[in-house]
């Protein structure tokens, strides 16, 4: 049975142990500053990554993993949060940012992961806030799955302008203007390879006699 992409044998291995200890951690890249947050408290590393503990302030919802290949959408929502959080989402163009979320598996006891794999990766799309006097501010981020990308149109065209926006070095349709319309002959000589004259004129002559 072929295995899901990032599941590698520290996993596995873990998947076997009788006790489970869950955790996601989300990446949000703003512009100025990118945000890392996990379902624990104190901090966390990830892929060389730290991670700040958000505790139960942190939830994530419902992801779609299915065998289609479409957009499945994510809400993280943050809850009373601080002042560096709300005022990026205050101030920041979030709009198409990447954001990013990771399952993992802690060892038993402590803030070590044992591994993690990669759950959604997508962009945010926008963020709603609300405020309430006994539980502070909610702030809930919507995202877009990466595969929402196969249903934009990439306004790129089979020109050399195009191509050198992609990359600068590849030349593949260098000469795609110039063959416009140009005339390619095939199977047929060109005008200035018939023979000219008497011969010409008997050939053609000789050939309407025979059909009669």
């Amino acid at each position: 049975m072929a295995s899901r992409q990032g599941i590698d044998t520290a996993i596995t291995n873990r998947l076997g142990s009788d006790h489970q200890f869950l955790f996601f951690a989300v990446k949000a890249q703003f512009d100025t500053e990118t945000i890392r947050l996990w379902t624990g408290v104190d901090s966390l590393v990830v892929d060389g990554e730290t991670y700040e503990g958000a505790g139960t302030l942190l939830s994530v919802g419902d992801i779609e993993d299915t065998m289609e290949v479409k957009s499945s959408n994510l809400t993280v929502t943050l809850s009373g949060m601080d002042s560096t959080v709300m005022n990026l989402a205050l101030s920041e163009d979030l709009h198409n940012r990447k954001i990013f979320l990771y399952m993992g598996f802690l060892m038993g006891g402590s803030n070590e992961s044992a591994g993690e794999v990669m759950m959604f990766s997508g962009r945010m799309s926008n963020v709603s806030i609300s405020d309430d006097a006994d539980n502070g501010a909610t702030i809930s981020i919507n995202a877009e799955n990466r595969l929402v990308d196969l249903n934009r149109p990439s306004n790129l065209r089979y020109t050399n302008a195009s191509q050198q926006i992609i990359s600068s070095t590849d030349t593949g349709f260098k000469y795609v203007q110039a063959i416009q319309g140009k005339e390619l002959l095939w199977g047929r000589p060109s005008n200035s390879d018939t023979s000219g004259g008497g011969n010409g004129h008997e050939g053609n002559e000789g050939g309407r006699q025979s059909r009669r």
